[in-house]
């Protein structure tokens, strides 16, 4: 689910996906290079901080995955900061976005599967599918067509390790 999510936003400034809608409401004028130039600079901003707070999610999500059935650490809270200590993450000046409480959605289901290191391995698929298209032409009919049969139609239905790029 999040890597299709994260392949769209990708192309939100490739020229021919951005001249179909970044335009003024009123004077139907293209929004101004420099303003694109500005945008697509001030996507590193932060990056560092973003990726350590997925890395965060990521790391202590699995420390609680890890758990043996049965085993419930008596202070929620002091087992995320160990776990976040012993990942080498954690600082007092910078507390985790997604503390413990985030995961209750997680664990309620029938199982826990550990899965936060979801969204930093889509940018990883993320980044191989922009390198994808643009060593392949870019957005050409066929390779949008061969990106949907070969991921987006997908889903979970064949082994992904056994299958190369789009």
């Amino acid at each position: 689910m999040e890597y299709p999510s994260q392949v769209n936003e990708m192309w939100i400034t490739w020229p021919e996906v951005l001249s179909n809608y970044a335009r003024h409401h009123v004077t139907g004028e293209a929004l101004p290079q420099a303003t694109v130039d500005r945008l697509e600079e001030s996507q590193l901003w932060g990056e560092g901080f973003a990726t350590t707070e997925y890395l965060g999610a990521a790391l202590l999500d699995l420390a609680w995955h890890v758990l043996e059935p049965g085993e419930v650490p008596d202070n929620a809270l002091e087992f995320e900061a160990k776990a976040l200590a012993a990942a080498g993450i954690a600082h007092p000046l910078i507390p985790p976005r997604y503390r413990t409480g985030y995961f209750q959605h997680i664990f309620a289901g029938a199982g826990y599967a550990a899965g936060y290191y979801s969204y930093i391995w889509s940018e990883v698929l993320d980044a191989e599918t922009v390198d994808w298209f643009k060593e392949n032409g870019g957005l050409t009919r066929a390779n949008g067509e061969r990106f949907r049969q070969e991921l987006l139609s997908r889903g979970n239905s064949r082994d992904p390790w056994s299958h190369s790029a789009p």
